[in-house]
């Protein structure tokens, strides 16, 4: 594991958000969702695709909070563009196996930044 700093840290911007809708995306290479978010007034509504279909369907995912990094580069991918990473975890001790997406404990404003 490489150590990184405060500085390096305070760089991602995780925040969180409320998923307002979800979509299939038969056009990913692997099984995805097409998944939008509200992170508030401030960034307002962003998509992304996410490899969670073997844990969520769209009914599971509607109005639920979410951490998501928000500043990393737009990614095309196929015909969809993905403006933030969902986060979670592989449910796999290893390091693979289903992702468990990562959400906050209670609710939060959409938009709040992880400290």
């Amino acid at each position: 594991m490489q150590e990184i700093s405060w500085n390096d840290f305070a760089k991602v911007e995780l925040r969180a958000g409320t998923v307002t809708r979800v979509e299939p995306f038969p056009e990913a290479r692997r099984p995805a969702w097409k998944v939008w978010a509200d992170f508030g007034p401030e960034l307002g509504e962003l998509k992304a695709s996410a490899q969670i279909t073997a844990l969520y369907q769209p009914r599971d995912l509607i109005g639920r909070q979410i951490i998501g990094v928000v500043n990393f580069p737009s990614k095309q991918i196929g015909p969809f563009t993905s403006q933030f990473l969902l986060t979670g975890f592989h449910s796999n001790p290893d390091g693979t196996g289903p992702v468990v997406i990562s959400g906050p404990e209670r609710p939060v404003p959409n938009g709040a930044k992880l400290c």
